[in-house]
C-alpha cells in the first residue's frame, strides 16, 4: 500500500502542501477562491518545530484507532485500504478526533461544519496533491 513519506530534513516550511490540499478539495479547484472564498480546510498541517519542520497527515493505521472509536462506522478503510471517512452518515460525535494519535482529524466548517475531516489521499488522483505540490521532495508517495 502506498502512503505519503515524511521527510523532515527536505521541509521548508513554505506551507505548498495545504495550499493544494485546499484547492483539491475545494468545489472551484482554483487555489484563490479555495483559500479565500470557500475557506476549505487542509487535511494535512506544516508543523514547526525548530529547526525542522513537516506536514503532518493521516497515517491510515494498521490497528487505525479512529475506526473503532466511531459509533457507526463511517470511519473505515475503503477499498484501497486507506482510513476514510464518510461525511454522509457520520454524526459528528468527534470520537475519533479524541482517539487519533497524531491529533490530524479536524472538525469540518462551513459545508462540512461538525463532521469528521481527515486525509483521504486523493483518491481520484495518481499521486495525492499534496505530494505533487512538494518543491523539496518533503512528502514523497511510496510503498511502505
Amino acid at each position: 500500500m502506498k502512503l505519503v513519506k515524511i521527510n523532515e530534513d527536505n521541509c521548508v516550511y513554505c506551507h505548498l502542501c495545504e495550499v493544494a490540499c485546499k484547492t483539491e478539495h475545494s468545489v472551484s479547484k482554483d487555489i484563490i477562491k479555495a483559500v479565500k472564498k470557500e475557506n476549505v480546510l487542509s487535511r494535512c498541517t506544516v508543523e514547526f518545530n525548530y529547526p525542522y519542520s513537516a506536514s503532518i497527515m493521516c497515517r491510515h493505521c494498521d490497528d487505525a484507532p479512529c475506526i473503532f472509536a466511531c459509533q457507526n462506522g463511517s470511519m473505515h478503510r475503503d477499498e484501497r485500504g486507506y482510513v476514510v471517512v464518510n461525511t454522509q452518515t457520520c454524526v459528528g460525535c468527534w470520537m475519533c478526533i479524541m482517539v487519533c494519535p497524531y491529533g490530524v482529524i479536524k472538525q469540518g466548517k462551513n459545508d462540512d461544519w461538525g463532521l469528521s475531516i481527515k486525509c483521504d489521499l486523493c483518491p481520484d488522483r495518481s499521486i495525492p496533491a499534496c505530494v505533487e505540490a512538494c518543491p523539496n521532495e518533503a512528502l514523497t508517495f511510496e510503498e511502505l
